[in-house]
């Protein structure tokens, strides 16, 4: 196991990470929001797309102007430029989108959770409390859990400074 998890910390750390993100406008809701629509979903969908003109070079879709009462209006983009915003969109290689499996596929998934509930220890902690603190171990600065364990700090892995950092949206 140790072996293992030596190879995926090399792997990890094999490049160099930058980080970029600012405080989200509306919160993190809407940003968990956000995200859940490309759970399940594509980039753009076809009934949004109006239009390819070939000769021109461009792309007419659907949007929402939120800023506009949310009215639903048409944007043309060059074929590059409607390729690059796309492209944000797809997942990197070897992540899969998420699928429900297990307790929570569509089928009984309410026999199964209730099941899996009355299988469950009748008193359990109750949630958002943390556990009762064990004397080795020490809580968690932010949520109070009583599970937090130090096993190592992994220094990074800087071997050329950062890339300038870009806002694309």
């Amino acid at each position: 196991m140790e072996r293992h998890f030596q190879a995926l910390r090399r792997e990890a750390t094999s490049q160099g990470w930058v980080v970029y993100s600012k405080r989200p406008f509306a919160g993190p809701q809407q940003v968990l929001a956000y995200l859940s629509r490309y759970t399940h979903r594509v980039g753009i969908s076809n009934r949004r797309l109006l239009q390819l003109d070939r000769v021109a070079g461009t792309v007419s879709f659907d949007y929402k102007d939120y800023t506009d009462g949310a009215r639903h209006k048409a944007m043309r983009l060059g074929l590059s430029e409607f390729l690059r915003r796309l492209r944000l969109h797809f997942l990197p290689p070897r992540f899969v989108k998420i699928r429900h499996y297990g307790l929570l596929t569509n089928r009984q998934r309410e026999q199964r959770l209730a099941r899996a509930r009355a299988l469950l220890p009748a008193d359990p902690a109750a949630p958002g409390r943390p556990r009762p603190r064990p004397r080795s171990l020490p809580l968690c600065p932010h949520c109070g859990w009583a599970a937090l364990l130090l096993v190592r700090i992994v220094p990074p892995l800087r071997l050329q400074p950062a890339p300038p950092l870009t806002d694309s949206s």
